[in-house]
């Protein structure tokens, strides 16, 4: 685990992240797709254990029972996920690894929502877990009411 900071594309967001993990995962579901307009590449980090600055500028959308997306409301920049549901995963953020200022040093280590991935790309190397939407709910339980 490590300190990271990152920030949006503009600069109005910033933030410093502590407990960063070395791997990140990929999700493939319909609305990870259209919010970053392929999947979201992110990293699980605890929500305590970051400091934003520019958080004003911070606009959240529930975008679904269980979980919202936030962004920069100056350039648009998808800054997390987070789930809101009461349970085991909330209050961890999953920050897109493009918003690292040194994205470098990551390990890709699992792809979720595998089965709803397009045929139109696919990426490289192998080892990955790898989970299809069943996978998830029965996993994460949250989907469940999806």
């Amino acid at each position: 685990m490590s300190v990271r900071s990152g920030g949006c594309l503009c600069g109005a967001v910033r933030f410093e992240a502590r407990e960063v993990p070395e791997a990140f995962g990929a999700c493939h579901c319909e609305m990870c797709r259209r919010w970053t307009g392929s999947s979201l590449l992110g990293v699980t980090v605890p929500e305590r254990s970051i400091t934003w600055q520019g958080a004003q500028k911070i606009v959240r959308r529930q975008t679904s029972s269980w979980a919202e997306r936030a962004w920069c409301g100056d350039c648009g920049s998808g800054l997390y996920f987070r789930v809101t549901q009461e349970g085991p995963y909330a209050g961890d953020l999953e920050l897109p690894i493009g918003l690292f200022d040194d994205p470098n040093g990551f390990r890709f280590d699992s792809e979720i929502y595998i089965d709803h991935k397009p045929d139109s790309y696919a990426f490289a190397g192998e080892g990955r877990r790898l989970l299809t939407r069943q996978d998830c709910v029965e996993k994460f339980g949250v989907l469940d009411s999806e």
